[in-house]
């Protein structure tokens, strides 16, 4: 009997881009650093922030959701981002959505939660360098200096009027992360490719 599971290799939404991201960075001579981090595991997580819930899926992913505004938590390979009073966003490594998915389902038990991976939905750019804050800054209306918008800090805002989730990371020198709707990705590639010309 013939085997009539599907063998397509999956394609990320930059693949194309990632030779031009990689020059980029090259001809920048550190200034900037521009890559696409395909396939993170994303899952959207909705409870109540006071409820018993919250601190056993916390427990579970070895992290503490974050009820800050607009702060992330990152602790081994999972970061949570705060996306609202009850609502956050759950990444993970490329293959964990289904394993992130059982353990918060399994932390909430009989507790009300929503928990969907959307992880199909959004690609993520990584924009590191010294300059990573000024390129952002031509296309973004945040204040982004790090008082303001340092390692930790999260915002649902438009980076060249295109809506992203934009995430300092809180390691050394990592950067920011930009969560962009696979859409949008290729549009958002090519602006920030044309605004880093000028790091050349």
């Amino acid at each position: 009997m013939a085997d009539t599971a599907l063998t397509a290799r999956q394609r990320s939404p930059l693949g194309d881009a990632a030779h031009r991201l990689a020059a980029a960075t090259r001809s920048s001579r550190g200034a900037i650093r521009l890559a696409e981090l395909p396939f993170l595991a994303q899952v959207n997580v909705r409870l109540d922030a006071k409820g018993p819930a919250a601190e056993a899926v916390g427990l579970a992913l070895g992290l503490q959701l974050p009820v800050e505004p607009n702060t992330a938590v990152h602790a081994g390979d999972v970061t949570a981002v705060w996306l609202g009073s009850d609502e956050w966003l759950v990444v993970g490594l490329r293959g964990t959505e289904r394993d992130l998915e059982s353990r918060i389902r399994s932390a909430a038990g009989d507790e009300p939660v929503s928990v969907t991976d959307v992880s199909a939905q959004r690609t993520t750019l990584l924009i590191g360098g010294p300059r990573a804050r000024d390129l952002l800054a031509h296309g973004c209306s945040l204040d982004l200096h790090p008082r303001a918008f340092g390692p930790g800090r999260c915002a649902q805002t438009t980076l060249a009027r295109t809506q992203v989730v934009l995430v300092a990371r809180d390691e050394p020198r990592a950067g920011f992360w930009v969560l962009v709707r696979s859409s949008f990705a290729g549009y958002l590639a090519d602006w920030l490719l044309d605004a880093a010309v000028e790091y050349r």
